[in-house]
């Protein structure tokens, strides 16, 4: 399988959010069949990225809520790495405090697909939102770390931020989200230091 194929699939994925978000910021209630053609893709390619509408029209607003990486490192150090990480999980914190509901309902549609699934499993099951943040927070550090660490140290720190961890603090843990935010910023700078020894 060409590396073009899962990169194509991803903005298709993109595309059809997008294009849900544009039709509900019009006040509108589109049908898959409405945001295929607001895409510009088949009805039948809607259908294999969303099994229906509520999947889609779910997962719509939380894709416009992630602030992009310009917004999130406005004024941030540019040489320090666990400065910038901290400020990524301020965003996601704050992101994940304004559309809980939503989120809940989005991994519940993803952790269950696997389970209604007899077609291409090679299709994105969700938008990955943090690893692009994750990435420009990590900038300052790449001259300082292998490339091999580099990647294993933006997939450990994307553990510990997102809408998983927040399920792990709050049904598992049972902590406040000042005690989480604890955890977490703490988990964010043994990681980063581990990965600079």
């Amino acid at each position: 399988m060409s590396e073009g194929r899962p990169n194509q699939r991803r903005r298709t994925r993109k595309d059809l959010l997008q294009a849900a978000a544009r039709l509900l910021k019009q006040g509108k209630a589109p049908t898959l069949e409405d945001v295929a053609a607001e895409a510009m893709v088949s009805r039948a390619t809607a259908y294999r990225y969303f099994p229906n509408i509520e999947a889609l029209l779910i997962e719509a607003p939380l894709d416009t809520a992630v602030p992009e990486p310009d917004e999130v490192f406005r004024d941030a150090p540019k040489d320090d790495p666990i400065a910038r990480m901290d400020r990524v999980d301020a965003a996601f914190e704050s992101m994940m405090s304004a559309n809980e509901p939503g989120l809940r309902m989005m991994l519940s549609n993803t952790v269950l697909r696997p389970l209604r699934e007899s077609e291409d499993g090679e299709l994105p099951k969700r938008q990955n939102r943090r690893s692009p943040l994750i990435e420009a927070a990590l900038e300052p550090a790449r001259k300082e770390l292998k490339p091999a660490d580099a990647k294993l140290l933006a997939k450990a720190l994307a553990l510990v931020i997102g809408t998983e961890a927040m399920i792990v603090f709050k049904d598992v843990l049972q902590t406040d989200e000042s005690e989480a935010r604890k955890v977490r910023r703490w988990m964010i700078r043994a990681l980063v230091n581990a990965a600079r020894k």
